[in-house]
C-alpha cells in the first residue's frame, strides 16, 4: 500500500510537489516563531469568550444554528476527521477511491457568525495512507490555514481562526503540487456559512428568512478508462494517482455529481420543502464554474459571489458560481410538485449527473399556472394552419 511517512514524505518521485511542500513548510516555520507575548496576546481575546462545541452533519443538510445571533462572539469549536475510503459514485457501480471530510463529499457544512471565531480539530488517522490539511477560504492568512494544519497519518491538530467575512465559502485540502487538484477532485472540499450576526437581508436591510437550508456540493470527478472504454478501479488510493493525473491534465470531468454521486439527490433521496416555505440552497463548486437553476422556479435573492456584505439580485433564472467559491440563494416556493435543481450546463446535468430534485407539498396555485387544453389531436381548422 502507498503510504506517506515524515521520513520519506512521498514513495514516488513527485519533484514539482516536493518543491512544493518544501515552500509550504517554509511558510508554515515562518509563522510559528511568533512570540510568546505575541501569541498570548492574540489569544487572549479568544480565550477569554465562551465555548460551544457544533455537531457537524452530513449534507444537504447544516448543523443546528440560530439565523439571528443571540448573544455575542463565541468560539465555535468542530471535528474533521479524515477518511480516504472507496466510494460508488454512479448507477453503473464505479468506484473512486475518495479523499474526505468526515466521510461524505461534500465535507459537512459548518455554520458560524461574523466575529466568532472557528476553532478545527483536524485528525488524519493512521489507517490513512496520505499526508493533508485545511484550506479555509473564509480564514486570513497562513495559506487559509493549510501552513499551519499539516497532519500525516496518526497526527492531528488545533487551529483557530476569527470569521471576519460574512458569506458562504470554500475549504478544501491543499498539501502542495500535485496534490492539491488530485486531493480537492478526490472529494476533499466543503463550505463554511459565516452568517452576519443581525442575519441576512435584502437591499434595504430589510430580514430575510429560512424555513430550510440545503448544501449542494458539486463534485467533478475524473476516472480513468481501460483500453475498452470502460472505467478503471485501483486496490488503493496511492495506485490511482498517476492514470487519474492523467485525465485530471485533460480537464474533461467523467463525471460532474452533485453530494458525491448521481442520484445522491433524487428519487427517495430527493430533497423536501412545502409551498410556503422558504429555503435556502448554497451550492459549492472548489475546481470549476457551474451554474445553478432551480426548474420551476427562480433565484428570489442570489448571493452569486458568496459575500453577504453585498446587496442580492433578486429574481434571477441562473446564477453564477465560480471555481473555488460557494453561492446562496432563497426560493419561497408557491406551487407544489417536482422541481429540478441543476447545473444548467445541461450536457453536465443530465449526461453526467449534476442535477437534484425537490419534492414540494401543498395545494396548486390555477392562478399562476394551469392547462387549458389538455393534450388531443389537432382539429381540421389548426391543421390547415400548418
Amino acid at each position: 500500500m502507498f503510504k506517506v511517512n515524515k521520513a520519506n514524505v512521498w514513495s514516488r518521485s513527485l519533484p514539482a510537489l516536493g518543491v512544493a511542500l518544501a515552500a509550504i513548510t517554509l511558510i508554515a516555520g515562518s509563522l510559528a516563531p511568533m512570540g510568546p507575548a505575541a501569541g498570548q496576546a492574540q489569544a487572549a481575546e479568544a480565550d477569554s469568550l465562551p465555548r460551544v462545541t457544533q455537531v457537524l452533519v452530513a449534507p444537504p443538510f447544516l448543523p443546528e444554528h440560530e439565523q439571528v445571533a443571540a448573544v455575542g462572539p463565541r468560539v465555535v469549536q468542530v471535528r474533521l476527521v479524515i477518511e480516504e475510503k472507496s466510494m460508488v459514485i454512479d448507477e453503473d457501480g464505479t468506484v473512486i477511491q475518495a479523499m474526505t471530510f468526515n466521510g461524505s463529499v461534500p465535507g459537512p457544512m459548518i455554520v458560524v457568525h461574523e466575529g466568532d471565531y472557528v476553532e478545527v480539530t483536524l485528525v488524519n488517522p493512521e489507517a490513512n495512507a496520505f499526508e493533508h490539511n485545511i484550506d479555509f477560504h473564509a480564514a486570513t492568512g497562513a495559506l487559509g490555514g493549510a501552513a499551519l494544519s499539516h497532519v500525516f497519518p496518526g497526527e492531528e491538530v488545533v487551529i483557530r481562526w476569527k470569521a471576519t467575512k460574512a458569506g458562504v465559502f470554500v475549504y478544501h485540502c491543499a498539501p502542495g503540487g500535485s496534490m492539491i487538484p488530485w486531493h480537492v477532485v478526490s472529494g476533499m472540499n466543503g463550505a463554511i456559512m459565516v452568517l452576519p450576526r443581525d442575519g441576512l437581508t435584502d437591499r434595504d436591510g430589510n430580514a430575510l428568512r429560512y424555513d430550510r437550508a440545503y448544501y449542494i456540493g458539486e463534485q467533478d470527478f475524473y476516472v480513468p478508462r481501460d483500453e475498452d472504454g470502460r472505467f478503471k478501479s485501483f486496490e488503493d488510493l496511492g495506485d490511482s494517482f498517476a492514470d487519474t493525473l492523467d485525465v485530471m491534465r485533460g480537464l474533461i470531468p467523467s463525471h460532474v455529481v452533485f453530494n458525491g454521486s448521481v442520484g445522491a439527490l433524487t428519487g427517495d433521496n430527493a430533497l423536501t420543502a412545502k409551498v410556503g416555505e422558504t429555503v435556502l440552497f448554497i451550492h459549492s463548486q472548489a475546481n470549476r464554474d457551474t451554474r445553478p437553476h432551480l426548474i420551476g422556479g427562480h433565484g428570489e435573492y442570489v448571493w452569486e459571489t458568496g459575500s453577504f456584505d453585498d446587496p442580492p439580485a433578486t429574481d434571477l433564472e441562473t446564477w453564477f458560481i465560480r471555481g473555488g467559491s460557494a453561492g446562496a440563494a432563497l426560493y419561497t416556493f408557491k406551487q407544489p410538485g417536482l422541481y429540478a435543481y441543476v447545473n444548467h450546463n445541461l450536457i453536465e446535468a443530465i449526461e453526467l449527473g449534476a442535477a437534484a430534485h425537490v419534492n414540494v407539498e401543498g395545494e396548486w396555485d390555477d392562478d399562476l399556472m394551469v392547462q387549458v387544453k389538455a393534450p388531443a389531436p389537432i382539429d381540421g381548422a389548426d391543421a390547415e394552419n400548418w
